[in-house]
């Protein structure tokens, strides 16, 4: 395993790698509806576009935790390897596919590759201590989301080239991400060798591993409503924008863009720091206070720039992500990093399925008698979890395989 002493050059390639792959993934954001509809040939996208969506989410559902309990067997770095070589060639098929079907057949590979941020967690909790996982953690995400600031930007400009032109810029991106860790990324994990447990290949077996561990399930359980609770954001923030303060694309778009920001400067300048200052479980209930704060503050919002006052309330109550991820990680051994990362992001990518949609059904439902209902419900949502976080005890479980 690596050493401590050699962990910041080693998270500092890993954090290059996740910054490069959420470049990737977000060049192509801006240019799928349009490339739907021309492959398609069609104005209407219908159930295509969110069909589209909903497929990455899907497979990472299906193989996050796959990818996970491998890698704790071959170790870190092959994984990311295969899938990052992968993730390179699928973006050169989708920007080649002569029909709607096949670009639906490179989505789902390209979810299946977009797993490996699962073996990505597990390679920062191998060479991370403790007591600084919530800051590496922050980092991940900071740097996970600056790469979706750069990426659209970079993918709206490309598309008015040609619309199929992200998509070639995906590739290169991936292919150098691959040779960056074919040349300088170091394995983090301690290969153990023998079988793979078949049981790894079904997602529902790895969610009833995580269940077998009493002390893990309610951190679990307020992990996985805090990943729908955060689908509301993303699922309205546009259709809300627009009809509640008749936001016109150009306000939308900075909008995002100073979400953005907020949310990298949160995640990479404070989620650590009051983590270390405070704990895990004071930081999260924290976070999730700020966030019902803000969620309950735009339900009842009556101007668009009451919006914005709240975006860094909302990027406050983002932090709880990575005190959370720190929390579960502490629960199990070195052994299963992998696996526990991949159960997590198979859960954030079912959160990601479902939630949408039974979040648009809510709102389009109610937004002619009070638009804000879906916002109020998330904070309710959130507040439930305090409980569980506040009552709860952390501490390494037993190993178990």
């Amino acid at each position: 395993m690596i050493k401590f002493d050699r962990s910041k050059a080693a998270f500092g390639l890993i954090l290059t790698t996740v910054a490069l792959d959420a470049v990737g993934i977000g060049l192509v954001m801006p240019i799928i509806p349009r490339l739907l509809r021309e492959v398609g040939h069609t104005g209407d996208l219908g159930w295509r576009f969110g069909a589209f969506l909903g497929l990455y989410a899907l497979m990472q559902f299906l193989c996050a935790p796959v990818l996970g309990a491998i890698s704790d067997k071959v170790g870190r770095r092959p994984v990311l390897l295969v899938s990052l070589a992968g993730a390179a060639i699928d973006y050169v098929f989708m920007a080649l596919a002569p029909s709607l079907w096949w670009l639906f057949v490179g989505r789902a590979i390209a979810g299946v590759t977009g797993a490996n941020m699962a073996v990505a967690q597990a390679y920062i909790a191998d060479i991370t201590p403790e007591a600084q996982r919530t800051r590496r953690f922050g980092l991940f995400s900071a740097m996970f989301g600056v790469g979706f600031i750069l990426g659209p930007v970079m993918g709206g400009f490309l598309g008015e080239v040609w619309t199929r032109a992200p998509f070639l810029a995906a590739a290169a991106l991936n292919a150098v991400n691959f040779l960056l860790a074919v040349f300088v990324l170091p394995e983090s994990h301690e290969k153990r060798g023998g079988t793979i447990d078949h049981a790894a290949f079904n997602p529902f077996a790895s969610l009833r591993w995580a269940t077998a561990f009493p002390a893990l399930l309610p951190l679990m359980a307020a992990f996985t409503i805090l990943a729908i609770v955060g689908e509301v954001g993303g699922t309205i923030w546009v259709l809300y924008g627009e009809d509640k303060f008749a936001w016109d694309p150009w306000t939308i778009g900075f909008s995002l863009a100073g979400f953005g920001v907020f949310t990298a400067l949160a995640q990479a300048f404070v989620a650590g720091p009051v983590a270390e200052r405070f704990g895990e479980r004071k930081t999260l209930a924290m976070a999730i206070v700020c966030d019902a704060f803000a969620y309950g503050a735009i339900a009842l919002a009556t101007k668009g720039w009451m919006a914005f006052a709240l975006l860094p309330f909302f990027c406050l109550g983002g932090i709880g992500h990575a005190a959370i991820a720190s929390l579960l990680s502490a629960q199990v051994g070195e052994d299963q990093q992998g696996r526990l990362q991949g159960v997590m992001a198979s859960l954030a990518s079912l959160a990601s399925v479902i939630g949408p949609v039974v979040i648009a059904q809510v709102y389009f439902a109610s937004r002619g008698v009070f638009p804000g209902l879906v916002w109020a419900v998330g904070a309710g949502l959130g507040l439930l979890c305090l409980p569980i976080l506040l009552s709860g005890r952390q501490g390494k479980l037993a190993q178990q395989d």
